[in-house]
């Protein structure tokens, strides 16, 4: 690039004090979207992270400052037409034309947060151990000190990332309070109950919602365990009971329905009951899928279905994707989203399902048509469609 002007831009700008600089605007469909700068330090050194964005995937590069300087220069003069460079207190926009002429225009901002130069930043949490919270402490998470546990940091950040899902769906669960009567939660399988007294802790505690909260689980010591812990932290609200997820019983309405792990067809239970009771929310984070691993059978898919294993991770991904076609037709709007990193554990999708005010009959019919010739090719029924229906 032959403007001086913009050179001596970089070399003033791209410094500690960038937030990030984007190359955008590409004029030839076949190159990147887009390029994206960052900076943090190594060993006392100022580096740049390059992102390149190419067909919804992003590939990462670090590099030195000067060298920052010269991609961002050679990008520009190659085929995209606009840099944005965003400082701590000013932003600058560079367009290019055709002929490569560039405009260079400086505005100045509100000073924005001071960036995080460090090369692996930390991961902000919703429980993030600064504060000793009671019930991590009896659970194994927290020492007495209030310092993390080495070996529950990955408990710690799945207790996280199931808070942020709480945290997407708030809007739709804040609506009861406005009626004046309690948030109801179910909690099919608590086990241990981590996520259990963490829900109720931050929708109570640090949202302060008007929270009544039960935790089921077959195991009576673990219940005996976690209701004295309850009573201890004086958790008004929350309960836990002895019980099986096929026949519980509750009467009235239930807001939000969690279940994390129930084994097999337990989680078909669990979704049945949400449903009976017009559950507005659903996070069911389902376990080993053995039903239609049984069941599953097709001439066209036998050169997959040979191989156990293939056959086992096609069975589970199918019982998901039933269970979600179902509670569609029940009226909510369904995702179903990665809850913890694959290396952690196979057993890692969560069916998110927020209850629809209204629907689409004549797409309810046509999505029911299409189900039932899924199951049909495959020769799958699982427990769910037999409870609902």
């Amino acid at each position: 690039m032959a403007d001086v002007s913009l050179r001596e831009q970089l070399e003033q700008h791209l410094n500690k004090s960038t937030v990030r600089a984007v190359v955008s605007g590409r004029r030839k469909s076949q190159i990147p979207s887009k390029w994206v700068f960052r900076p943090f330090m190594k060993k006392e050194q100022l580096m740049f992270q390059q992102e390149e964005y190419r067909n919804n995937q992003i590939f990462h590069k670090n590099m030195r400052r000067d060298e920052a300087v010269e991609r961002i220069l050679s990008l520009l003069e190659s085929g995209y037409k606009q840099l944005d460079l965003q400082c701590e207190q000013k932003s600058i926009r560079v367009l290019v034309s055709k002929k490569g002429k560039c405009s260079i225009q400086e505005h100045r901002q509100q000073a924005v947060k001071k960036i995080d130069l460090a090369h692996n930043r930390k991961k902000k949490y919703i429980l993030d151990g600064s504060d000793t919270v009671p019930f991590l402490v009896d659970l194994g998470v927290q020492t007495k000190e209030g310092k993390i546990v080495d070996k529950k940091r990955k408990k710690l950040g799945q207790i996280n990332r199931f808070l942020e899902f709480i945290r997407d769906v708030l809007p739709e669960l804040s609506k009861y309070q406005v009626e004046k009567r309690p948030l109801r939660i179910l909690d099919f399988g608590c086990g241990k109950s981590y996520l259990t007294f963490a829900v109720y802790h931050y929708l109570k505690i640090q949202n302060g919602f008007d929270v009544e909260m039960t935790g089921l689980d077959l195991k009576e010591d673990v219940i005996r365990h976690c209701s004295d812990l309850a009573e201890a932290y004086g958790y008004e609200g929350l309960r836990f009971c002895h019980g099986d997820i096929s026949d519980y019983e509750e009467t009235g309405q239930v807001d939000l329905v969690i279940t994390l792990h129930a084994c097999d067809t337990a989680t078909d239970f669990a979704l049945a009951q949400a449903v009976r009771w017009g559950a507005k929310v659903i996070l069911s984070v389902p376990c080993c899928q053995h039903e239609i691993n049984r069941q599953i059978r097709s001439e066209q898919l036998s050169p997959l279905l040979k191989y156990g294993i293939l056959k086992e991770r096609f069975a589970a991904l199918l019982t998901d994707a039933l269970r979600g076609n179902l509670l569609e037709q029940e009226g909510y709007d369904v995702q179903i989203l990665e809850f913890i990193d694959m290396e952690h554990t196979p057993k890692n999708l969560l069916i998110r399902a927020v209850k629809k005010s209204g629907g689409n009959t004549a797409k309810s019919r046509r999505e029911k048509e299409q189900y039932d010739q899924l199951c049909d090719a495959l020769c799958s029924h699982g427990t769910l469609e037999r409870l609902l229906k």
